[in-house]
């Protein structure tokens, strides 16, 4: 569901200013010298002076690459692109010149510099700079992309207490001193501590608050949320470490017990099941899933929060991917139809940007998209499992290149 943003201006304006703008990075290091009258010797030229760039917000020298970067299939034409004529481009630039610092090469580096100093602009110019900075690549296949999955997920906002009452009886809790030093992220493990069903039956040393069993379970599939508290404090659970074991989802044991039909496993519905039989049936649910993620709590500032690439996620254009198949800050075009649950949008056509991860996001054609925060991006999250087709747009350093 993109929404397409007019802006003001005439496209010969603007087409004028594109092409100048590009002239200008082609010739931004020539130097114009002119010769000295004949009667006299000729001097020396002076050394150039550094053309200036327009001021930008500071970016990080550009990480090293992987060592062994996947093999690329032949560059398609964005025409090809099912829905490229009804994206809003201008919306997607904004949202690359704020996320695109998490670059990971030097020609990612130098187009979101230039993305920078374009600033915000109409559709016209918006689209020529995306047909002009990038090549698409299909992502997996050969001129036609691999099929694989689309998922959704969000930052919940659930009520919580200081103190253990009832139906809050689930600790949320903090890294134990215990666990093991080797945890590499939430998107790793560490080395195999005790499972879910061992932790929830320890004591809870100091728990930071306290939850309804299944919001701490879904919370704890999210990897972050919003806790509200009665006196009207708010805090962010931030991820802290997990304990090791790898996730299993649910959807597919409560289907085979006939829990719930095929088509009627979105997350609300697994959410609502587990809140109406609370007890020792959901928590045989629950435990089936082995992998238990710890927390620290931070204030709540109103704002999105941050993936594992430490960029604010921008709802509807963060993916959480596959850090093995993927680079943090590459920039794609995701497909996603023909969904498989009840009240699904139909498709998901846009720019997204791989700025996170998740222990369930494996594969090269698999991506999970944020949505947002809060009750209605958390309906639409656990809707969405559509099937995907993922176009790699790459950047290229060559600035004559027709839109």
């Amino acid at each position: 569901m993109i929404l397409t943003r007019a802006r003001p201006g005439s496209r010969s304006a603007v087409a004028s200013a594109l092409a100048a703008s590009l002239l200008l990075y082609a010739c931004a290091t020539e130097t114009k010298i002119t010769a000295p009258p004949a009667s006299q010797p000729p001097a020396p030229a002076p050394p150039a002076a550094p053309v200036p760039r327009p001021e930008r917000p500071p970016l990080p020298p550009p990480p090293a690459a992987r060592a062994a970067p996947l093999p690329l299939a032949p560059p398609i034409g964005f025409a090809a692109l099912e829905g490229w004529d009804r994206e809003d481009h201008a919306a997607a630039l904004d949202m690359f010149r704020a996320s695109c610092g998490a670059a990971k090469d030097v020609a990612a580096h130098e187009v979101c510099l230039r993305a920078r100093d374009l600033g915000p602009q109409d559709e016209v110019i918006a689209r020529a700079f995306w047909e002009t900075n990038f090549r698409v690549q299909p992502v997996g296949g050969d001129r036609a992309p691999d099929e694989g999955l689309l998922t959704g997920y969000f930052s919940p906002e659930y009520a919580a207490r200081p103190t253990r009452q009832f139906p809050f009886t689930s600790a949320v809790r903090a890294r134990p001193a215990d666990l093991p030093a080797a945890d590499v992220g939430a998107g790793g493990g560490t080395v195999p501590y005790r499972d879910r069903q061992a932790i929830e039956n320890s004591p809870a040393d100091q728990p930071l608050a306290w939850m309804k069993p299944e919001d701490l379970f879904f919370l704890q599939i999210q990897g972050s949320g919003v806790l509200d508290f009665p006196d009207g404090r708010r805090q962010r659970a931030v991820y802290a470490a997990n304990n090791g074991m790898s996730f299993v989802g649910i959807a597919a044991p409560m289907r085979a017990q006939g829990l719930l039909t095929d088509n009627n496993t979105s997350g609300e519905m697994i959410r609502a099941w587990l809140a109406q039989h609370r007890g020792p049936d959901a928590d045989d649910v629950m435990r089936r899933n082995p992998r238990y993620i710890f927390f620290t709590l931070q204030p709540y500032d109103g704002r999105e929060p941050s993936g594992a690439a430490g960029v604010t996620l921008t709802p509807g254009r963060a993916l959480a991917v596959d850090p093995s198949k993927h680079d943090y800050g590459a920039l794609y075009w995701i497909n996603g139809e023909a969904p498989a649950l009840n009240g699904a949008f139909p498709v998901y056509r846009r720019l997204a940007m791989a700025l996170d991860t998740g222990s369930a996001i494996r594969g090269e054609v698999r991506a999970d998209l944020y949505l947002g925060t809060g009750e209605d991006a958390g309906a639409e999250a656990g809707r969405v499992r559509h099937r995907l087709k993922l176009y790699r747009l790459v950047p290229v350093l060559e600035t004559s290149a027709a839109p």
